[in-house]
């Protein structure tokens, strides 16, 4: 397939013309994963990105990324799903932001009302990408079928788990499975199924788009973040889900490829991955 067109990006447009980002996640020891999904949903052109987390991280994440603002999502002693979307709809009240949800979401004692969080944001009225932890809880939850735009991004490890759950079989290892797992488990979930590895594959449950861009200077700590943040950023412009998914795993590869280009096979940081997303392949003004 052709690979997606960037958004457009008129002459007279503002901030509120190329939507929000609101990336759930972080914790004291991973404050840096939603820092990079945010820096990351500003580098696809997105017009304006919160970073929703805990009293305690959300100093840490800003210093990180300070072009991003804060939603304290709960405080240490009211970890409850009433407060954290409760504190969604405070900083999101016509529920147009696109959520991106699970960077860095680590930490004991939260699973309990993080599951049932997962849950409502997935069957909610809000677009959401769910990675890393997000996709973690959502294997805890069996059963679901998202209504919003839903975009899932594991990895083999993070796709077997969601198949044990889900009930759907084949090897998201296997080049030749791959794409039936991709689509199998989109159908399940009535999601948009992103599955990582060399050759990335995206699924809608209908179509597949095989991703042939990126390198193994990806195998560092933070690249699945900025993918995450990417992703949620060409939605938040009005990008479809499935269209999203493809020129984001292209865009992302892309960057990698050219920083290999630059500066040979290995030592990539994720933060030069995000800044390199705006080097090419961005669309211009109309």
């Amino acid at each position: 397939m052709t690979i997606p067109s960037p958004p457009p990006r008129p002459l007279d447009a503002h901030k509120g013309s190329f939507g929000t980002v609101i990336v759930v996640g972080g914790c004291p020891t991973m404050f840096g994963a939603p820092a990079l999904a945010a820096r990351a949903a500003f580098r696809s052109g997105a017009g304006l990105v919160k970073i929703a987390t805990d009293a305690q991280t959300l100093p840490f994440a800003l210093l990180a990324e300070p072009s991003a603002t804060g939603v304290v999502l709960s405080q240490a002693s009211h970890n409850t799903t009433y407060a954290a979307l409760a504190a969604l709809n405070q900083a999101d009240p016509d529920e147009r932001a696109v959520l991106a949800v699970g960077p860095g979401w680590g930490g004991p004692g939260r699973e309990d009302w993080r599951s049932d969080f997962v849950q409502r944001l997935a069957t909610g009225r809000r677009a959401v990408v769910l990675d890393a932890d997000g996709l973690n809880l959502l294997a805890t939850l069996k059963e679901i079928k998202a209504k919003a735009p839903l975009v899932l991004t594991p990895h083999p490890g993070e796709f077997k788990r969601l198949a044990q759950a889900f009930g759907v079989a084949g090897d998201p290892a296997a080049p030749g499975e791959r794409a039936g797992c991709a689509m199998a488990l989109a159908q399940k979930v009535n999601a948009v199924v992103l599955l990582k590895g060399r050759r990335t594959v995206v699924s809608d449950g209908a179509q597949v788009y095989e991703n042939h861009t990126g390198n193994p200077v990806l195998a560092t700590a933070g690249s699945g973040d900025v993918l995450t943040g990417l992703i949620a950023g060409l939605l938040a412009q009005g990008m479809k889900p499935f269209e999203a998914a493809c020129l984001g795993a292209h865009l992302h590869g892309q960057a990698a490829d050219r920083w290999r280009d630059a500066h040979g096979g290995r030592g990539m940081l994720a933060r030069e991955l995000a800044d390199g997303l705006t080097e090419r392949g961005h669309s211009r003004p109309q």
